[in-house]
């Protein structure tokens, strides 16, 4: 150590530029001192062109007036996604006659937003059709500069989340907390793991070979597909539509996002933000086209012969028909289809130390989360007590909108906001009174909640059912609200047999005491993912495949995985010392034939002497190879 210091420090200790009067001073001092310098100036240089080249670059992008909770517009009476057919007022004043429309509202409080022009068929198709244009050039970016890109949107992102959030807050009528947590933190985590490890899940891999093909090196490259589509759900308007956008055009991609007709307004301006990326960086932005349609004519995209693969998140139901009408040009589909989450909880575990982990998991974003816990697997011992916990904790649940200030200017502070519509509150309410009929206890909510001071109808009051019976029907369909479900079990086996008892298996979460225990139980689910002590941070690291099993999709998004499946993998092999060895056919293999058994003694000599079980066998391989050869 000592030398070590010597050797960095030492000619500032013996120093002497003009080399007068000390009989240990040399030029190698001064050199070194010069060298030094050097290296030291060009590593400057170096750093700053890099900081130059690959830094976030600062744009900037309008709020929409409809973000500012002092925000005034119409309220729409029973508002719906077809209010301006019943009132024309609410049209564009430049409308068609002949065209269709989206009414855009804040289902909190029914204030119209806007209307929006609905994409038909030959509309969707000019877009593809710019899309692949455009992706012609895109495709020839190095990976620095689209994580130039992504380092801008990050960047971009973070200093503008509160904005992002009333965004999807007002389309939505979710809290700014949920916003924050799904929307923000999930997207912010999305853009960090392409710009550290995007690059090197993409870049070409050189695989394993054998003994046969010693000589050769056999490498993969991962090359875009050309156009791809996404058709996303409506729960998380910001990250469904960046998530897979960033994702896409990273790879190298275009990409064509169908965006629900429910979040029709934030999703353009979501979709905007990365426009004015990518135009600011010098990009063509037709990379990304933003389709909103009627779900009539969602076919164009799913049929389209341009489109090279599909990402859907959505319902069973129209999952189906996605994948049906892309086997027309064998278009590769990845389905995230919903789920029935469970929770098991282990015997013994702190119930207090986990319910609020348990309170966010199911009502998080009012329920409305694909991987929110829709089920609690508790053991019969400690069921009374969760579900005094729950009933408790679920009772001082507040309901509003965080973009509905008071005369005082100041907003309230709320627990829960609204769903995105009431379209489904007669099913729900139907279900919790048959889980009645079957003996199942609600002392907390189960019917729509009646906000006394906001317009909106689309609250749901939060829930909790106790006693359900596990093949119940409100156990084994996807609820996608506020509802608590709670069920018994005697032994561990019958509460894993509970959790994979429904159609579905996207994730899962097991609590316990015992973390070896968890990790057994979690091993036996049927299920893509599951967290241990924890719910849904399998989604946070952005290095996991996302996606499930059985009925609810196959393909995974997410991760390496997800990444790879936007790509083309291409295997090839080259000589690895052309010069030197390549391959020749040997004469006793060479068309035409000449004799039969001698080509058989050859080829079965090969396979012995690369495959045999045995230094003998192979051996004998090899001489019976030779002999062949020498025939």
């Amino acid at each position: 150590m000592h030398s070590l210091f010597y050797v960095i420090f030492h000619p500032l200790k013996t120093l002497n530029l003009w080399l007068e009067d000390d009989p240990n001073a040399s030029v190698v001092d001064v050199l070194y001192l010069f060298t030094m310098f050097a290296a030291f100036g060009i590593w400057l240089v170096f750093d700053r062109y890099q900081k130059a080249v690959n830094s976030a670059v600062p744009f900037r992008y309008p709020a929409p007036e409809a973000a500012d909770p002092n925000w005034h517009s119409r309220v729409i009476p029973n508002a719906n996604l077809r209010s301006h057919i019943q009132d024309p007022d609410l049209l564009p004043l430049q409308s068609g006659g002949g065209d269709d429309y989206i009414t855009c509202f804040d289902p909190a409080n029914n204030l119209h937003i806007t209307s929006v022009f609905a994409d038909d068929t030959p509309s969707i198709e000019a877009k593809i059709r710019r899309a692949k244009n455009a992706q012609i050039k895109w495709c020839e970016t190095s990976f620095g500069e689209r994580r130039r890109v992504m380092r801008s949107l990050l960047k971009w992102l973070v200093e503008n989340q509160e904005l992002c959030a009333r965004v999807a807050c007002r389309d939505t009528g979710k809290t700014l907390i949920d916003a924050a947590m799904g929307e923000i933190l999930t997207t912010c985590s999305k853009l960090e793991w392409l710009i550290n490890h995007g690059e090197r899940a993409l870049r070409t891999e050189t695989r394993y070979s054998n003994l046969m093909l010693s000589y050769k090196k056999s490498q993969v490259i991962y090359e875009p597909k050309g156009v791809v589509s996404a058709i996303v759900s409506w729960n998380y308007p910001l990250h469904n539509a960046w998530s897979p956008i960033v994702a896409s055009i990273f790879a190298g991609n275009a990409i064509v996002l169908k965006a629900s007709e429910h979040v029709a307004w934030s999703t353009e301006w979501f979709v905007g933000a990365i426009h004015k990326c990518l135009e600011d960086l010098g990009y063509d932005a037709d990379i990304i086209q933003t389709v909103c349609c009627w779900p009539e004519q969602a076919e164009a995209l799913t049929r389209s012969p341009l489109i090279k693969h599909i990402t859907f998140i959505g319902s069973e139901e129209v999952g189906r028909k996605v994948a049906i009408a892309a086997t027309e040009h064998l278009t590769p589909v990845t389905l995230e289809l919903g789920g029935k989450d469970p929770a098991i909880i282990l015997p013994d575990t702190d119930l207090q130390k986990w319910a609020s982990i348990w309170m966010r998991g199911i009502f998080q974003n009012a329920g409305q989360n694909c991987i929110g816990i829709e089920r609690l697997i508790v053991h019969s011992e400690q069921y009374e007590e969760l579900y005094d916990i729950l009933t408790d904790r679920v009772g001082k649940l507040r309901f509003g909108s965080v973009l509905a200030p008071t005369r005082e200017g100041y907003i309230n502070t709320v627990d829960c906001g609204s769903m995105i519509s009431n379209d489904r509150f007669s099913a729900l309410e139907e279900l919790i009174f048959e889980a009645q009929e079957e003996g199942a206890s609600v002392d907390v909510g189960g019917k729509e909640l009646l906000h006394t001071s906001l317009e909106g109808r689309s609250f749901f009051q939060a829930t909790v059912v106790g006693d359900v019976k596990p093949n119940s029907r409100i156990a084994q369909i996807e609820l996608f609200a506020p509802i608590a479900l709670l069920i018994r079990y005697d032994d561990i086996d019958e509460a894993i047999t509970i959790a994979n008892g429904t159609r579905y298996g996207l994730g899962a979460s097991v609590f316990g005491p015992h973390q070896d225990l968890c990790l057994e139980v979690a091993k036996e689910l049927h299920c893509g993912m599951v967290s241990i002590n924890d719910f849904g941070v399998f989604y946070l690291n952005q290095d996991l495949p996302f996606g499930g099993t059985k009925y609810s999709g196959y393909g995974r998004f997410g991760g390496p995985e997800g990444l790879r499946a936007l790509t083309n993998p291409k295997a090839i092999v080259v000589d690895r010392w052309p010069s030197f060895v390549q391959t020749s056919i040997p004469i006793v293999l060479d068309y035409p034939i000449r004799s039969l058994a001698r080509s058989w003694d050859f080829v079965s000599g090969l396979v012995a002497l690369l495959y045999a079980d045995s230094y003998r066998a192979r051996f004998n391989g090899l001489l019976q190879l030779s002999k062949a050869s020498r025939r």
